[in-house]
């Protein structure tokens, strides 16, 4: 039962951290810390760095203190709630770093409907280059209008 347990909390932290993208972005993001977000909208440095990669940090740490209070009290649903933010974290790189931004060069050659939708709401969100009328702030589910055929 506990391992049925432990899964169930995994895909839901999974799950909801797909919310929590959404949310950072379109209100944290594109609010109050802008400042670190706008250099990844418009490019003004060049490193190959941005401030904006300062965001994945908070998650990184909440990951790990649930991993910490996971091993060290009875809060044993630290372990899969951990998990399922650094498996988000994970598929988030694949995701916006490497596959829609090419940071590392390879994933480039997908182009199947799904990776063509999340592809095209991207460049939907990118063609913004203030911090208003943004569109499309979530990451691996986007509105379905992204996945008709053009």
């Amino acid at each position: 039962m506990k391992i049925a347990l432990w899964i169930l909390i995994f895909l839901g932290t999974f799950s909801f951290m797909e919310f929590m993208a959404w949310f950072t972005h379109k209100y944290v993001m594109h609010g109050f810390l802008w400042s670190l977000h706008k250099d990844h909208h418009k490019k003004d440095h060049d490193s190959w760095f941005e401030r904006n990669d300062a965001f994945f940090l908070f998650y990184a740490a909440v990951s790990m203190t649930l991993f910490y209070l996971g091993s060290t009290t009875s809060f044993w649903y630290g372990w899969p709630l951990g998990f399922g933010i650094l498996a988000y974290g994970i598929a988030y790189f694949m995701v916006h770093d490497i596959f829609i931004h090419q940071r590392f060069k390879f994933l480039r050659n997908a182009n199947n409907w799904y990776a063509r939708g999340v592809r095209r709401a991207h460049k939907m969100h990118h063609k913004h280059l203030g911090k208003e009328d943004g569109e499309c702030f979530g990451m691996l589910v986007v509105p379905f209008k992204y996945f008709k055929k053009q």
